[in-house]
């Protein structure tokens, strides 16, 4: 994968230390995040921040660096409480491969030539790099996507799983959507010092 996808990941807060550059499959599996992902849409919804904010009232009049501190470390550990945020996962979806764990999963829900008509490689085979509680729900690369240092996204929902595909651009534009640390608590800090009227 080129420089730049390799330091967006690091910047919102993933481990490459494993990345080799030997496969695409292999450098995908290797990435790490301790914590999920929240899109630059979250700034809509804001989900969490009132109910983090009025658990904690208290703290925030006595200790805002503190307060901030905690915020960041909730929202940004290892958890699935439903705040809109991506997970990032490396599972392996081989359909189409024999002897696969799950060939022969589609079986019935779509054709191959159906998914080529959207998807760009030689063998569909496929990693998950994210999962999310919105629709879509699932995101896509091919491993055998013709530019491998920068392959293109592709988004699915368990309702639909595959027989609607979406391309979602190439990897290095689809990170972009993820805020940083900083950027996650400029928002959510914005929020609270300018919109909560109960301080």
């Amino acid at each position: 994968m080129k420089k730049e996808i390799l330091d967006r990941i690091q910047q919102i807060g993933g481990n490459i230390d494993k990345v080799k550059g030997n496969s695409l499959q292999e450098d995908l599996q290797s990435i790490e995040f301790s914590h999920p992902l929240y899109t630059d849409y979250y700034e809509d919804e804001l989900y969490g921040a009132d109910e983090f904010y009025a658990d904690n009232r208290e703290l925030y009049q006595e200790n805002r660096k503190e307060f901030y501190d905690q915020l960041l470390h909730h929202f940004f550990s290892d958890h699935e409480l439903p705040y809109g945020q991506d997970f990032y996962r490396n599972f392996l979806f081989t359909p189409f491969k024999k002897d696969s764990d799950d060939f022969g999963e589609l079986d019935g829900l779509v054709e191959e030539s159906e998914i080529r008509e959207v998807v760009k490689g030689e063998e569909l085979d496929f990693i998950c790099i994210c999962y999310s509680y919105g629709f879509p729900d699932h995101f896509f690369i091919c491993l055998t996507d013709p530019n491998p240092e920068n392959p293109t996204v592709y988004s699915t929902d368990h309702e639909v799983f595959f027989s609607e595909i979406e391309n979602e651009g190439t990897l290095e534009d689809f990170l972009k959507r993820y805020l940083t640390k900083d950027e996650f608590l400029e928002i959510v800090k914005n929020y609270i010092e300018n919109e909560k009227t109960d301080k």
